[in-house]
């Protein structure tokens, strides 16, 4: 299978991204201009970075980019897409995900592994992942503090849209495991159809065991093994 990783000006995780889904599949950078993504691309990732230098907001400008108008297409269809980190911000500037990324509750720029919580095994991005598993994954942001009303979020624990929470290393969720204030501890969602996932922590950074840790793998290796089982239905 094929990943198509977007570069917008001020990426940063791109080649990270590039990287982490080469060990289960190939990949392709794909350029903020481009106008339409290969059609042999089954897996859009949207990285980690800094955007056109987050002016506006994170991600506001991204939302415009001129590839942004197939990400829309490519998504209606069904596509696979995950947005990481920035990447994240993009997709609900955007309105593919509900809610927004608000100023760490620190007021400070975070940059540590935290641990991951899977609260949902059965999805495209987890199915690779034994439930309950806690995944240690680097984070790195200022604006990682995921808010959304009441409403959304009662809809997202309702359906399980609630992929991982931070969690302390033996996987309780508590304050105090939470890095950035996010509501609930959501570190990462999907959409009502399951074929977008956003998330803040960067498994790309976690995908080689010469970096110490290979836990991020396993969201790779789940899209993979995900889209091949529907090859083959």
């Amino acid at each position: 299978m094929k990943f198509g990783v977007i570069t917008f000006p001020g990426s940063n995780c791109d080649h990270d991204a590039l990287w982490a889904a080469s060990h289960v599949g190939t990949s392709q950078t794909l350029w903020h201009k481009d106008e339409a993504i290969p059609s042999d691309v089954e897996c859009v990732i949207i990285p980690g970075g800094f955007s056109y230098g987050d002016y506006l907001r994170c991600g506001a400008v991204a939302r415009f980019s001129p590839i942004m108008k197939d990400v829309f297409r490519f998504a209606e269809r069904g596509g696979t897409i995950i947005g990481i980190c920035n990447g994240f911000q993009i997709l609900t500037e955007a309105g593919l995900l509900p809610g927004v990324l608000l100023r760490n509750d620190t007021m400070s720029f975070v940059c540590k592994d935290v641990y991951l919580k899977t609260e949902n095994c059965n999805t495209t991005f987890t199915n690779s992942i034994k439930p309950d598993s806690v995944l240690r994954v680097p984070i790195a942001h200022g604006e990682g503090n995921y808010y959304a009303e009441a409403e959304t979020i009662a809809r997202l624990e309702a359906e399980n849209r609630i992929i991982f929470r931070y969690a302390a290393p033996d996987g309780i969720v508590s304050r105090r495991a939470n890095p950035n204030g996010s509501i609930n501890n959501i570190a990462g969602i999907i959409n009502e159809r399951g074929n977008i996932l956003g998330m803040m922590p960067h498994p790309e950074r976690y995908s080689d065991a010469r970096l110490g840790c290979d836990d991020g793998l396993s969201v790779f290796a789940s899209i993979a093994r995900a889209l091949q089982q529907a090859v083959f239905r």
